[in-house]
């Protein structure tokens, strides 16, 4: 159990939260919607810790957090609606969901492995002054446990994550007390999550469609901060054979752990999600293994058995996810 400290955000408070940060750890924070968990968006192991605290982890997309609308053009290509929402809305608690620039910063654990990324320039002053100290995007889903109501002062994140995390900055109850609202930019506007910026207002500015409503999306947390929820989406070119205790010839591996597998010589190429058998690790290296193995251009990817707890059950439904058959 870690030993949670609650500071109040005034003095060198901010400076040393992004230390905390800084060092891959996790800072709740006050935004003007709701407490926000933050980690270092750069950091696939500070992501996966993430997902650790929050519980019942699913890799859904996170929101990556930054100072301004060019920060954010450093990480998404935007189009003209995006532009007009940016210019209208930002700071403030409005996410757009934009495709990823080529080589962008945020780990691949932190958009799911997607190509498109989620962004928010937050308006409150203390989320603000944490990213700027950071010099980082920071991802910050809401700071409780995962299923449980969403935080809006420094106690009820304590009561959801004492003994989870490093540190909470208590700036005063978040004002709005509802998350951000979630606009997809990738053909046209579409509304992916109601929130805090209600609809006319969007409106007044673009005008917006309804997102598809998906079998999976059945409980509030699982609503898609990004597109491509469908279970194949996250499938590879590669065929992906799970559990698998040996390698055939021509192959590709995606290991995890010590120990050694049946004919992994014949392996065409290989990458462990984790050596010494962590699934911090594992999850960090998850999206962008599956990617390398994929570009290998092997047929199949035969991929070790990875244990089903903790972590490790978010790793093995996207591993699911991705071998789902095509339709």
């Amino acid at each position: 159990m870690t030993a949670t400290q609650v500071i109040g955000a005034e003095g060198d408070a901010i400076e040393r939260a992004a230390r905390v940060l800084a060092d891959g750890g996790l800072v709740a924070f006050p935004t003007e919607t709701v407490y926000g968990l933050g980690a270092d968006a750069t950091n696939g192991a500070a992501v996966a810790r993430l997902y650790e605290a929050k519980g019942r982890p699913s890799f859904n997309p996170l929101i990556a957090h930054v100072t301004d609308a060019a920060a954010a053009r450093g990480l998404a290509h935007f189009d003209s609606a995006a532009e007009r929402l940016a210019a209208t809305f930002w700071p403030g608690p409005l996410t757009l969901v934009l495709p990823k620039v080529q080589d962008c910063p945020v780990a691949d654990l932190a958009t799911a492995g997607l190509d498109t990324i989620a962004v928010r320039v937050p308006s409150h002053a203390v989320a603000h002054g944490l990213i700027e100290a950071l010099g980082r995007p920071l991802v910050a889903p809401s700071a409780n446990r995962s299923g449980h109501v969403s935080p809006t002062t420094a106690q009820h994140v304590l009561a959801d994550l004492g003994g989870r995390i490093a540190l909470i900055l208590d700036g005063g109850p978040a004002p709005m007390g509802v998350e951000s609202t979630i606009v997809a930019c990738l053909d046209r506007p579409v509304l992916l999550r109601p929130g805090a910026l209600p609809r006319p207002a969007i409106e007044r500015v673009v005008p917006l469609a309804e997102a598809p409503v998906l079998a999976e999306q059945a409980e509030a947390d699982a609503l898609p901060l990004a597109p491509g929820q469908l279970a194949s989406h996250y499938a590879t070119r590669a065929l992906l054979r799970l559990d698998a205790h040996n390698v055939r010839a021509g192959e590709a591996l995606l290991a995890f752990g010590a120990a050694a597998v049946t004919g992994a010589q014949l392996a065409a190429f290989s990458l462990n999600l984790s050596p010494r058998g962590d699934l911090i690790e594992a999850a960090a290296n998850l999206f962008s293994h599956l990617r390398a193995l994929d570009a290998s251009g092997a047929t199949t990817i035969a991929v070790m058995p990875i244990p089903d707890e903790g972590l490790g059950e978010a790793i093995n439904d996207r591993l699911e996810r991705a071998a789902a058959p095509r339709g």
